[in-house]
């Protein structure tokens, strides 16, 4: 093996790891590594629902058969509809990280996946406001639970050549459900009855359903087993998806002893393992700063005015008919799912820290032509206004598409194994506060202020590139168990370099006892 800077970009078809260049394994060729994908892609598919949901509300708004049943909500009764499901993701978000540490992620995805399903089926049989509102909350409790779980699984299973790249698009997903949802509310607009709105709350159901028939089979965290005094599961796990079986092929060797080595060491360190972990070393304090920083980002850069209420959006440019309102919902998911997978095979290529800046500064430019167009069309109405604002929303959600998925997997790398499901949650609840707020204030604020409202997310933006610009730092090419060095320092660096020369001299003790008996043999 080539011994070679962690920092540099490695040969054409290779990886690192403990330091090191591998050739990368063409994964299709292997049985164990095919099913290990199918499993990854199965829990990259629960975010889909999440969108779904999204989307789906989106759509409902524009129904008329939702809008008689429910009384035209508006103001604050339609930001209630809508942050309810917020408010039951915070619920969830309490006791989540104390249910990933002491149970492991299998348990906590069965157990949101169950919440989800009764959410589904009270919200989709509800006979009234309350009924509905509750059925939302339920859901919103399941969901979350779900889409914190799974990328972290997947983090902690995916081989490392990959990693990147699948909780990158397991972030993404979000818009295939929210593009699924905007054509099945298209669909059911044809529909004359009250099915035109509980038919897409049916559908819901299925990618939850998919995902609880599947998870039994699923490999549970190699880390979890380690962390749980139980090496040898983690090692036999590593061994069958990784290399088939062989426990002593070289880079599963590897894998287990950076495992094993930096929990070791988490532990070593007295730590308590408790969210004030955040606050005290400089390393963990610009973890929290990241993470916080990135869960309000994901929400208030004004994303949060078109997830929800694309309808009162179009309302306040002319654009009024439910059957257009929802071919451009159609369109815009189309688009976000089209650019956000394409964006998420690049995320190792163009690095992290630059596809944030150009992402938020994208946004900020096209959020100030947006809002100038607005109040242009506020004062002078005209299409050609009108589809100004509709093609630079087109443009907002390009630049935003280039970072979403990096959600997922830039949080859950910089985190190590010990503060990684605290440090998502916590992303988890910026993001939802972010989210509640904008879910209940964004319809009173666009029906009192107009498009003087987006000059809050215009300044937002500016704040957003700044921070990026200051504390964010790069983590491409860094393997999973190294990248605690870039936010730690020369310390707890030079205790982790003499745990990678021991490995090092392990794997080439491991070479030369295989060639000896090659040889004897």
């Amino acid at each position: 093996m080539v011994q070679q800077s962690v920092t540099a970009k490695p040969p054409k078809g290779h990886f690192y790891l403990a330091g090191r260049v591998f050739p990368r394994v063409k994964w299709w060729r292997k049985h164990n590594m095919r099913l290990l994908y199918f499993y990854i892609l199965i829990l990259i598919a629960t975010n889909t629902a999440n969108g779904f949901d999204n989307s789906m509300m989106n759509g409902l708004q524009t129904l008329s058969y939702w809008q008689d049943y429910f009384n035209h909500p508006q103001g604050p009764t339609l930001g209630l509809f809508n942050c309810v499901m917020s408010a039951g993701a915070l619920t969830g978000l309490v006791i989540l990280p104390f249910m990933l540490d002491h149970l492991g992620r299998k348990i906590c995805l069965v157990f949101g996946s169950i919440f989800m399903l009764i959410g589904v089926a009270l919200q989709s049989g509800s006979i009234n406001f309350s009924m509905f509102v509750g059925a939302r909350y339920i859901l919103g409790f399941g969901d979350i639970i779900v889409i914190c779980t799974a990328p972290l699984l997947i983090t902690e299973i995916a081989p490392a050549q990959d990693r990147a790249i699948l909780v990158t698009i397991a972030g993404a997903t979000y818009h295939s459900g929210a593009f699924i949802a905007a054509w099945t509310t298209y669909g059911t607009l044809k529909i004359k009855s009250e099915w035109s709105w509980r038919l897409p709350s049916l559908v819901q159901g299925i990618f939850t359903l998919t995902m609880l028939a599947v998870v039994w089979w699923i490999p549970e965290s190699p880390r979890y087993y380690v962390s749980k005094n139980n090496p040898d599961k983690a090692l036999e796990i590593l061994a069958h998806y990784h290399a088939e079986g062989d426990q002593t092929d070289e880079m599963v060797q590897l894998e287990f002893t950076e495992i094993t080595t930096a929990i070791a060491l988490e532990k070593s360190g007295d730590q308590s393992s408790s969210f004030l972990d955040f606050l005290r070393t400089t390393g963990n304090r610009r973890r929290l700063l990241i993470i916080v920083t990135f869960g309000l980002f994901a929400q208030w850069s004004g994303n949060g005015l078109v997830s929800y209420y694309l309808n009162l959006v179009m309302d306040s440019i002319g654009i009024t008919d439910a059957n257009e309102q929802l071919l451009i919902n159609g369109a815009l998911t189309s688009f976000n799912l089209a650019t956000n997978l394409f964006f998420s095979f690049f995320v190792d290529k163009w690095g992290r820290r630059p596809i944030m800046l150009i992402s938020s500064a994208g946004m900020l430019i096209a959020f100030v032509i947006w809002t100038i167009l607005s109040a242009r069309y506020d004062t002078h109405a005209s299409s050609s206004l009108g589809s100004g604002v509709l093609g630079m929303i087109f443009i907002y959600y390009l630049f935003y598409n280039l970072k979403s998925g990096l959600i997922a997997s830039y949080t859950t790398e910089i985190l190590p194994y010990s503060m990684r499901a605290k440090g998502y949650t916590i992303m988890e609840f910026a993001m939802y506060i972010a989210l509640f707020f904008n879910q209940y204030v964004n319809p009173i604020a666009l029906d009192n202020i107009h498009w003087r409202y987006y000059i809050f997310y215009c300044c937002f933006l500016v704040v957003e590139v700044v921070v990026i610009w200051f504390f964010y730092l790069e983590t491409r090419y860094v393997p999973l168990e190294e990248v605690t060095k870039i936010f730690d320092g020369h310390d707890i660096a030079n205790v982790t370099n003499m745990e990678m020369e021991k490995i090092e001299c392990m794997g080439k003790n491991m070479t030369t006892a295989t060639h000896l008996e090659t040889t004897s043999a």
